[in-house]
């Protein structure tokens, strides 16, 4: 039995503001546009974040 969906279509990378824990001990990140804050805390370990720039999987 077989549960190949057949070839998948390749994923456009784009680049995307994120906001990016500052923490050495912590690698949370989030999106810009899922953040409700203007400055928002590390949702993990609320330590202050800071504004970058990354190449992610576009989200429609």
């Amino acid at each position: 039995m077989s549960f190949s969906r057949g070839p998948k279509e390749p994923v456009a990378e784009v680049e995307t503001n994120v906001w990016s824990c500052t923490s050495d001990d912590c690698q949370g990140w989030m999106r810009e546009s899922y953040s409700f804050e203007e400055k928002p805390a590390c949702p993990l370990c609320k330590s202050t974040m800071e504004q970058e720039v990354r190449v992610l999987p576009e989200v429609k």
